[in-house]
């Protein structure tokens, strides 16, 4: 399938945005060869509000710093089971969120699990890239870059 010439080229890691979590920035994996993308959230907490279903959690959006924490509220979109790389099966909370990638944003759907032994605290699969963006393996940060201050996302996919 050819993808059309506008198609957004990502790194296999980019430096994201999670602007309606309040994570300013998160160092994500690009992963083709996982369906669903996940997020490391720990201390989750269900609750309702009003007829919502809602969950909230922590996370330590820094690799190697579990100092830094925020927290995020998500309305809860589903529960699925998800096997892992290593053919494990959990049941995780789903959320919906906006993606922001440099200028780029897009909804994505992302699961909620520890992942606390994991280098990335996000990866991105294949169903949040389908149709707006390819992966060139062989470079990183393509699109997303590190920074100081919260920039604005000017353009939406």
């Amino acid at each position: 399938m050819k993808l059309p010439e506008n198609t957004l080229t990502l790194g296999w890691r980019e430096w994201v945005t999670l602007p309606q979590l309040g994570i300013p920035q998160i160092k994500a994996k690009v992963d083709t060869g996982a369906r669903t993308s996940a997020l490391h959230a720990f201390s989750v907490r269900v609750f309702q509000e009003g007829d919502k279903e809602r969950v909230e959690f922590m996370l330590h959006p820094i690799q190697k710093d579990n100092e830094t924490v925020v927290t995020c509220v998500a309305d809860i979109l589903d529960r699925r089971t998800v096997t892992d790389s290593g053919g494990h099966k959990e049941e995780r909370f789903v959320i919906s969120t906006e993606l922001a990638i440099g200028k780029h944003s897009w909804p994505i759907e992302v699961t909620l699990t520890a992942r606390d032994d994991m280098l990335f605290r996000m990866l991105i699969g294949r169903t949040a890239i389908k149709n707006i963006a390819q992966v060139d393996p062989a470079r990183s940060y393509l699109v997303g870059k590190k920074k100081r201050i919260q920039e604005t996302t000017d353009e939406k996919i």
